[in-house]
């Protein structure tokens, strides 16, 4: 497996990461916990060294899940988790509010320390940005649990320009995890510039269109009521059926590369920046196999106009979230 450094830290990767959510999270039923740690010593195994996980997940039982399964190789891979959500009290599935409130910040990283089952969190993002406090507060937090030797680096999800600039300025930051794949490219516009400008590396989460642009989810796909897609207006079927030129399009390219269309998709997405780390989400070992495969497929630079040129005239219909997620991103 290629390893990629995020940005200007000294926090190197396997070029292709795991999203662990939907291992414990968003599903019903949930998947067997010891088939998913076994499924996890499968990606250490072939060269995956980069496991992405939030506190929010379950909630709880995700990074526990992830804890337990990478306890065996400390010291070998990076565990990134999120604060920044109030969980329901009740431990139902979900959240209440956001707080990123300093002490509660302080209190999230004790509790992650010990789901995890390590000695500091490798990459610590505040999941969203939090309006109530000011993003120096939450750096300074951070910055704390730094120094204390409680957490290794500091991230942001889903934050916006301005915001990376001033969390960067109390406390470098070593990566912004946002979405972003072929049918969401918003973060182009200001995020990816500021991070080349302040050598911050970036995390795409969803780089394959919440399993969208793997070709295999069409307008008659069904999702559980728990699952998000199920909620998202980008997958009503009539956005799916409207979307499929997408799929079209990828499809062409991975014929002519011998390869599938999710390998092309993040193939794009590694061919955009050096220092852009995707963390498609998985559980099964095939399309654990075929998400690997994907930094073995060159696209040369003909292959990427080709794309940019066909893309730049397809209008992807439905909002990525509702009006009340929406309103959570690129603060």
């Amino acid at each position: 497996m290629q390893t990629r450094k995020l940005g200007n830290s000294n926090l190197e990767v396997s070029a292709i990461g795991l999203g662990c959510m939907r291992m414990s999270h968003d599903e019903s039923p949930l998947p067997d916990k010891q088939e998913m740690i076994t499924f996890i010593h499968a990606a250490v195994e072939r060269g995956i060294t980069f496991f992405d996980t939030a506190e929010v997940y379950g909630p709880f039982i995700n990074e526990e899940l992830v804890g337990e399964a990478l306890a065996p190789f400390k010291g070998q891979v990076v565990i990134a988790t999120k604060f920044g959500f109030q969980p329901n009290v009740d431990g139902s599935h979900g959240w209440s509010s956001l707080n990123s409130r300093p002490e509660h910040i302080k209190q999230v990283a004790e509790a992650s320390l010990k789901r995890l089952k390590v000695d500091a969190i490798d990459l610590f993002y505040q999941h969203r940005v939090d309006p109530d406090v000011p993003i120096e507060d939450v750096a300074g937090a951070v910055k704390d649990l730094i120094q204390a030797g409680k957490v290794k680096h500091f991230g942001l999800s889903e934050a916006g320009a301005q915001t990376i600039r001033r969390a960067h300025a109390v406390q470098p930051v070593a990566a912004i995890q946002s979405e972003y794949s072929l049918w969401w490219r918003e973060v182009e516009a200001e995020v990816l510039p500021t991070c080349e400008e302040l050598n911050i590396g970036f995390v795409p989460f969803s780089p394959l269109g919440r399993g969208y642009l793997t070709g295999k989810i069409d307008e008659n796909t069904t999702f559980a009521s728990v699952d998000i897609r199920s909620r998202l207006p980008r997958f009503t079927p009539e956005a799916r059926k409207a979307n499929q030129v997408v799929i079209d399009l990828l499809a062409g390219i991975a014929a002519q590369k011998g390869a599938t269309p999710a390998q092309i998709a993040l193939a794009w997405l590694l061919a955009q920046k050096s220092w852009i780390v995707p963390i498609p989400g998985s559980r099964k070992l095939e399309r654990l196999e075929e998400n690997i495969g994907a930094v073995n497929v060159q696209l040369t630079p003909d292959d990427l106009r080709e794309i940019e040129t066909a893309i730049s005239k397809i209008t992807i219909q439905g909002e990525r979230y509702p009006s009340n997620l929406q309103k959570l991103t690129n603060r």
